[in-house]
């Protein structure tokens, strides 16, 4: 008797609204897929990890979200703001995020609508605000 297999789904469409880029994160790290977290930032983006020292390139950022996506649990997300400025083609988005018990932070991130219509990452800096107080 063979065992049932989980299927494994795409990773959801890239957001095509700004307020949409969270939400499309959230989704992509829940797959367990580092392929279709990377796919949320731009080539060039850079990534600032909790010691504010930035690092860019897909396999820079790949390894910063490596740890989190280790964990095996599932990250929340509740966006606080949303900015949109220059011909509605860059953001700062303001998210609080958590995943399990093991980490929460706010974050300050920058993202950029491509010509292709997508919004990716061109600044994440998930540990970029205060922690929120609860």
């Amino acid at each position: 008797m063979t065992e049932p297999s989980t299927p494994i789904l795409p990773p959801p469409a890239l957001p095509t609204r700004a307020e949409d880029v969270p939400a499309a994160f959230a989704a992509r790290f829940n797959s367990g897929d580092p392929e279709a977290v990377r796919a949320l930032y731009e080539p060039r983006a850079a990534f600032v990890p909790e010691s504010g020292v930035p690092v860019h390139g897909d396999a820079a950022i790949a390894a910063q979200n490596a740890p989190f996506l280790a964990l095996g649990l599932p990250i929340s997300v509740r966006t606080r703001q949303v900015h949109v400025a220059g011909d509605g083609d860059v953001a700062l988005l303001v998210v609080d995020w958590e995943i399990g018990d093991e980490v929460r932070a706010t974050a300050t991130d920058v993202a950029r609508r491509g010509a292709d219509g997508y919004w990716r990452y061109v600044i994440d800096s998930p540990f970029g605000a205060a922690p929120r107080s609860d």
